[in-house]
């Protein structure tokens, strides 16, 4: 697929840059160590950290940011230990996620949607505190009417409050990165 002039954002590198998490994306020379260690471009080629940063350096703000491959990437943080320059792939990538969000290209609800955050289903929740618990991320909080509610934006839609919460209040749609992974699998 070709790129139009239309499309380059010749700003975009230095707004990322700009952004926490942003600073370091610099220093990438594209070895491509980030995209060889990475687990999920081992299962979705779509993602590849390298052509992400190439993306961000060649301008193309709107396609990257209205594209899934912002939501694939599981914050694993495995670029992160074979950057010989430091790059920080994995905080580049919640830079850009925060950016998606901030300019409304997507929504808490499109988050939950893409089953990429969980939510509470405030009816059935019993305050037993199981999901504050076991967060190891300390996302889920008691709000000021005493029910469990999860920050979409925060959340990294691992399932781990789901699976523990003993009144069944918190749900997790299936993600669209699972979905490809399944369909690579069979």
């Amino acid at each position: 697929m070709g790129i139009a002039s239309k499309e380059i954002n010749s700003a975009f590198s230095a707004e990322v840059t700009a952004l926490p998490g942003g600073a370091y994306l610099n220093r990438c020379f594209s070895c491509g160590a980030c995209s060889g260690i990475c687990p999920v471009s081992q299962a979705i080629p779509d993602f590849d950290p390298r052509k992400i940063i190439h993306m961000i350096r060649m301008g193309l703000k709107d396609r990257l940011l209205h594209s899934d491959v912002l939501w694939f990437c599981s914050r694993c943080r495995s670029c992160i230990f074979v950057c010989p320059q430091d790059v920080r792939f994995a905080d580049i990538m919640g830079a850009l996620r925060d950016m998606a969000l901030e300019e409304g290209v997507i929504t808490d609800q499109d988050l939950r949607d893409k089953g990429k955050a969980a939510w509470v289903v405030r009816d059935l929740c019993v305050s037993c505190l199981t999901c504050v618990r076991v967060c190891p991320w300390e996302i889920p909080q008691i709000d000021r009417q005493g029910v469990a509610a999860i920050d979409a934006r925060t959340c990294r839609g691992c399932g781990i409050c789901v699976a523990e919460c003993p009144a069944r209040a918190i749900r997790l749609n299936e993600s669209a990165d699972e979905k490809l992974i399944a369909a690579c699998g069979a």
